[in-house]
């Protein structure tokens, strides 16, 4: 059973079979760029510094590893923001007694996470400042509960919530 809203306007959800997939909104294409630069520059520049060091004929020292380590991390780190924010989403899968959480980057997949969420429960968390009119959705309550990072418009929530409501809880209680 698919529910998509009728309105033209490009929405960040996607529900069918009782999947939910939300898609991050792309940021500017000049700040993914830099970031996808800067995270290439992390992990090639230290290893550059260990080869042209030791090619200039100093000694080989146990900084370079910790360097590339460390860098290596950060540029890690950077990478994953960059694939957020340009193949980002989340995979939402509702059964029975389980509710299955999965993020995407795009390139690689973090670790499956999944629930027992009784009783279903939606509700928005609003980010950011008043007027921004932006949030994530939440599904449980306490501390059994999945919370999304995809910020979407609240309208645009409250849509989801109420197709929510309607497909998956009334289905898993039939």
């Amino acid at each position: 059973m698919a529910s998509q809203p009728r309105d033209k306007k490009m929405t960040q959800y996607k529900f069918e079979n009782n999947t939910l997939k939300l898609s991050v909104k792309k940021s500017l294409f000049l700040i993914r760029a830099i970031m996808f630069f800067f995270a290439f520059l992390f992990f090639v520049s230290p290893t550059i510094a260990m080869i042209s060091s030791v090619v200039d004929g100093k000694d080989f020292h146990f900084g370079f590893i910790i360097g590339i380590g460390t860098f290596g991390l950060m540029g890690f780190y950077l990478l994953r923001i960059a694939l957020w924010n340009s193949f980002g989403s989340e995979e939402i899968k509702f059964d029975k007694n389980t509710v299955t959480y999965e993020a995407d980057y795009g390139w690689f997949k973090d670790g499956i996470k999944t629930l027992e969420i009784i009783p279903l429960v939606f509700s928005i968390k609003q980010i950011g400042y008043e007027e921004d009119n932006i949030g994530t959705l939440i599904i449980g309550e306490g501390d059994e509960k999945i919370e999304s990072v995809t910020k979407m418009p609240l309208d645009e929530l409250e849509k989801l919530i109420k197709t929510l409501n309607r497909y998956v809880v009334v289905g898993i209680m039939t």
